[in-house]
């Protein structure tokens, strides 16, 4: 890890003491480097069906899951997707992009440093099959307790719906817990859950 991430991760740590009993890390653009990537998958699966994806939209919509991600396209660009968008798209992602996805290391660190200390939760709007490969990839997956996935629960972020399961299959007050994200849906999300957060992308 080099000096700038260092310094990262003391910040993460400090900012991360105290009575919290629990961690729960969003996966993509928070532990694994891969928005790029995940914006190309986009980008390929929407060219198909006519679309010139603006990859703003991808960050403007982080942390929401491909299907709902799909419909928010076809309000914009008038063109409706199939519901095999999100499908298509996972498999485009795994197929060019997984095997190669790198950590953001002072996060992947910080999870690492604090594993038997606190309960370790990933809350992402990704597909399970999806955050398990990445997380497999990064070499974290074992080190997860509970893991909450898109369309797992009622509502995704901003919803504050999965990081209650998350506590709540924790065994956690939800006082007690501290998200970690990148995005502002899941922000969102982690405020409405009564959770303290971080963003990662600002330390």
């Amino acid at each position: 890890m080099d000096t700038k991430h260092l310094e990262k991760l003391e910040l993460l740590t400090k900012r991360t003491e105290g009575e919290y009993k629990a961690f729960l890390y969003d996966c993509d653009g928070t532990l694994a480097d891969n928005m790029m990537a995940h914006k190309l998958a986009y980008e390929e699966v929407a060219a198909n069906y006519g679309v010139g994806l603006d990859l703003n939209m991808v960050d403007e919509f982080a942390g929401m899951p491909t299907a709902i991600f799909a419909n928010e396209i076809t309000k914009r660009y008038g063109i409706a997707l199939p519901d095999t968008f999100a499908s298509e798209k996972s498999q485009i992602f795994i197929d060019k992009y997984i095997e190669k996805t790198q950590p953001i290391s002072y996060v992947a660190e910080h999870l690492k440093n604090h594993v038997g200390k606190v309960k370790i939760a990933v809350v992402s709007g990704g597909s399970r099959k999806t955050v398990t490969k990445t997380l497999t990839v990064l070499g974290l997956i074992d080190l997860i307790d509970v893991m909450v996935c898109a369309g797992e629960t009622p509502k995704g972020k901003p919803a504050p719906d999965p990081f209650l399961a998350a506590a709540e299959a924790l065994g956690v007050d939800p006082k007690k817990c501290i998200v970690f994200e990148d995005a502002d849906l899941g922000v969102q999300g982690a405020i409405a859950a009564g959770m303290d957060w971080v963003r990662v992308d600002k330390i």
